[in-house]
């Protein structure tokens, strides 16, 4: 897993071209907005760090915490 990669939606980075003025082309990549967000998860009385896009921080605060940790613990990942 890259250190660039959200845990919840799987964004990961982007690949391409830019193209300059003179159109010459060059490989570049776009990064995803990630950040490490610590929740409090109630149900085990301790925190947890999620490495998450900023579309999937607004995912949690919608539908809970403990709703996506065991998403995500159901598809395997290390919480």
């Amino acid at each position: 897993m890259s250190s660039r990669h959200c845990q919840l939606t799987g964004r990961k980075p982007g690949y391409g071209k830019q193209v300059s003025h003179s159109h010459r082309r060059t490989s570049r990549r776009w990064l995803p907005n990630t950040q490490r967000r610590r929740y409090w998860l109630p149900s085990e009385n301790r925190f947890v760090v999620l490495t998450l896009s900023t579309k999937a921080i607004k995912t949690v605060d919608r539908r809970g915490v403990e709703s996506v940790v065991a998403e995500l613990r159901a598809r395997g990942e290390k919480v």
